[in-house]
């Protein structure tokens, strides 16, 4: 027997617990990968308190998880390209990576390259692909402002990274806490809270040409009072301001793939791309890494490890 999250029914971190479960098995053209780090992301506690339910409903029991790395295990038939012992980064849309093993299509799968943490590796699919499809969607260019919501955040941390790489002064929005690690990365730290679109203004006197929203809560009105153009807004989060002002919503799905995954690795390895880790909890204090989550003030990701 494993251990694997599981829960019974929608609601808060207490429905949640560690429980032994027989060893997955591959089945064609997949892979079975022990389990060594796996980034949690808020829009699974999302599905796991029921908010998503109309968009992606939960079956119980439910696993839990999409980012993971690990070693391969077991190969399943006709996979031919992977090698048992390979060191690997992944994903699954089983929800199933908070676990010991887990199974991932082979084609899912991108080798974990030296130079990547295991810590890195295994929290950077959710939240890298949403920032690579975020970024991309508003088209940064050279000499251009784009404004970043939740800069200091899974997803902002890496999107303001990748704004940046597209030769885009960013301006990242975040508490006090987090400012001077901002600089520390060229990127221009604005306070969010009440006189933000002033502050805003204060910094980018030429103006700001895109915004990338990973946080809700009015940025997508905000965007639109500093005279952004709709197709050059991103949410990822705030799906009826989307609707309402015909702005883009491209985030995970948008950016899903193995080949994406590995040009990101590349990218940290190089040292050009961080992917900042907040905290690292034992599978077994799954729900108190929830809790942290779910407090919506922590600089980067926060990880599991088996």
């Amino acid at each position: 027997m494993v251990r694997a999250v599981r829960f019974d029914e929608y609601g808060g971190v207490d429905v949640l617990r560690v429980e032994d479960v027989p060893r997955p098995v591959a089945g064609p053209g997949q892979v079975l990968v022990e389990v060594r780090a796996a980034g949690i992301n808020p829009g699974e506690g999302y599905i796991r308190q029921g908010f998503l339910h109309d968009r992606w409903p939960a079956t119980f029991p439910s696993g839990q998880g999409s980012d993971f790395a690990g070693v391969v295990a077991e190969l399943g038939d006709g996979v031919e390209e992977i090698a048992v012992g390979d060191e690997v980064i992944g994903f699954v849309d089983t929800r199933s990576s908070h676990a010991d093993f887990v199974v991932a299509e082979a084609s899912n799968l991108t080798p974990r390259p030296d130079g990547v943490p295991w810590e890195a590796a295994g929290s950077l699919f959710v939240a890298g692909t949403t920032a690579y499809a975020a970024v991309r969607a508003v088209c940064p260019r050279e000499g251009e402002t784009v404004v970043v919501s939740g800069a200091a955040g899974g997803v902002g941390s890496l999107a303001m990274q990748l704004a940046k790489l597209a030769g885009a002064t960013v301006i990242g929005l975040a508490g006090e806490a987090n400012h001077a690690w901002l600089r520390e990365l060229d990127v221009i730290p604005v306070a969010y809270g009440d006189g933000v679109l002033e502050r805003i203004e204060e910094a980018a006197p030429d103006g700001v040409h895109a915004f990338v929203d990973t946080f809700g809560s009015g940025y997508v009105e905000l965007a639109l009072h500093l005279g952004i153009h709709p197709g050059r807004i991103d949410t990822i989060i705030d799906w009826a301001a989307a609707e309402k002002y015909n702005v883009k919503t491209e985030g995970n799905t948008a950016g899903a793939s193995a080949e994406v995954l590995r040009d990101l690795a590349t990218l940290v390895e190089k040292g050009l791309l961080e992917v900042p880790v907040a905290r690292v909890y034992p599978l077994d204090e799954v729900r108190e890494a929830y809790r942290e989550l779910e407090k919506r003030h922590t600089r980067g990701k926060i990880v599991l490890r088996p």
